[in-house]
């Protein structure tokens, strides 16, 4: 039992020295460095430099203390970043340039301190870098270059973009591998038109060389049909003569044809022209004539009836503005000898009262008399209790006092007089007599 347990001690023993050296030991695979930073990570320093408080290891193993140590890997293997820049050449020419960079972190410790100071936690940023640092530096070269420089030497651009970019690769810690520009093309069509006078100077000497041979070969058709031509031109020559001769008789036969054929339609012609005249022209002029005529006549009936009308309506409005003028000097001739009445009238009433003021006073007061009791009655209308003495002999003389004392007859009699002389007054004025002399109206009685 004792044996078995040292077994057992000794087996838990190496597994946990196992599981410790795991946990401890750390190995750098051949394509990346690891970085080592924390208590006691120092290298040696190598040709003078030392790794500035941190150890890089390559291609071997090294122990890293857990909580006081961190190991982390910086790739060293290689990268591609494409390239494609927008510039303009020296001839002010604007181009499109593709390519691509290959490179890698410097297998040297000086390179890969410089490059785990910059990317070791942004190594997928690497690209990005290379892409602005290289089309910075190619558009200035290509600033530089023509356009035919860029095309034929493409190896004097790539050298001249590496060695510009060599100092700040090596400060990055990265190296490049390879340089190629893959593409370069151009909006305006100038390096098509590059091309093109060399291809149309082979197309102009291959259609020179076609031309030549062409040429040869017509001349030998040539020679060839005109010896063919001889020979056809006298059988023409003979088959013309005969055709022409042919042809004339031809020619006076269809002449004889076409002179009786133009006869016959000039006769048609006429025959069609007469018939035309006879069933169409004739009747539509007839009917042209009827409806003018009978246009006139319409017109000439409603200018008639206008003017019938016209003067039917000047006749009635003479009619009736004589009828107005007889009327209103008929009203006129009233008017003045109604006034001229009532102005006779009135001065005939003005001398009566001139020469009889109490016969005209005394017809006033008859006319008048109704009202003059009336305003005598008018006396009574505040007496509450009467007596009368003297039974009707005593009325009658209350009634004759009622009517003489206080004025009141006398004052209507008065305002009878005034209303008879102002309306003989505004009379004379209207018939122009002179004015009536004012009557003195009688004294009353005694007031008893």
């Amino acid at each position: 039992m004792p044996f078995v347990a040292v077994a057992i001690a000794v087996v838990v023993a190496i597994i946990v020295l196992i599981i410790l050296f795991k946990m401890v030991w750390r190995v750098a695979e051949p394509n990346e460095a690891l970085i080592i930073s924390g208590l006691g990570a120092r290298s040696k320093p190598i040709d003078g430099v030392d790794s500035l408080g941190f150890k890089i290891v390559t291609g071997k193993g090294t122990s890293v203390l857990p909580g006081f140590q961190t190991a982390r890997r910086l790739r060293l293997d290689s990268r591609a970043a494409n390239l494609e820049v927008h510039c303009v050449t020296q001839q002010g020419i604007p181009v499109k340039v593709r390519g691509v960079v290959i490179y890698k972190v410097g297998d040297d410790f000086v390179s890969i301190a410089n490059a785990a100071r910059r990317f070791l936690e942004q190594q997928k940023s690497m690209d990005g870098a290379i892409h602005e640092l290289f089309t910075g530096h190619l558009r200035s070269i290509i600033g530089n270059l023509t356009v035919e420089d860029l095309i034929l030497n493409r190896e004097r651009l790539t050298s001249e973009t590496r060695g510009s970019a060599a100092d700040e690769m090596s400060k990055l810690g990265l190296v490049v591998d390879s340089l190629q520009i893959q593409e370069i093309d151009d909006e305006t069509g100038y390096i098509t038109n590059l091309g093109r006078p060399h291809a149309a100077k082979v197309a102009a000497e291959a259609r020179i060389a076609e031309a030549e041979r062409n040429q040869e070969a017509t001349r030998k058709e040539q020679e060839a049909m005109r010896e063919n031509a001889a020979v056809i031109r006298d059988t023409e020559i003979k088959k013309a003569e005969y055709e022409g001769q042919v042809q004339q008789a031809a020619q006076q036969a269809r002449q004889e044809v076409i002179l009786k054929e133009t006869r016959n339609a000039e006769l048609e012609a006429e025959r069609t022209e007469k018939r035309l005249e006879s069933e169409v022209r004739k009747p539509a002029d007839a009917r042209a004539y009827e409806q003018v005529k009978l246009a006139e006549a319409e017109r000439e009936e409603r200018i008639s009836y206008a003017q019938a009308a016209a003067t039917e309506v000047q006749l009635r409005a003479q009619r009736e503005a004589e009828a107005t003028r007889l009327l209103g000097e008929a009203q006129a001739d009233a008017i003045r000898q109604k006034g001229l009445a009532e102005a006779e009238a009135i001065k005939a009433r003005a001398d009566a009262l001139a020469q009889n003021t109490d016969a005209v006073i005394a017809q006033q007061l008859a006319e008048k008399w109704p009202e003059i009791v009336q305003a005598g009655a008018g006396v009574f209308g505040n007496v509450d209790n009467m007596v009368v003495l003297n039974g009707a002999d005593g009325i009658e003389d209350m009634l004759a006092k009622a009517l003489t004392l206080g004025g009141t007859g006398l004052g209507l009699a008065r305002q009878l007089l005034s209303g008879m002389n102002g309306q003989n007054g505004q009379s004379a004025v209207n018939g122009h007599p002179g004015p009536v002399p004012p009557v003195a109206a009688p004294s009353g009685p005694d007031e008893s």
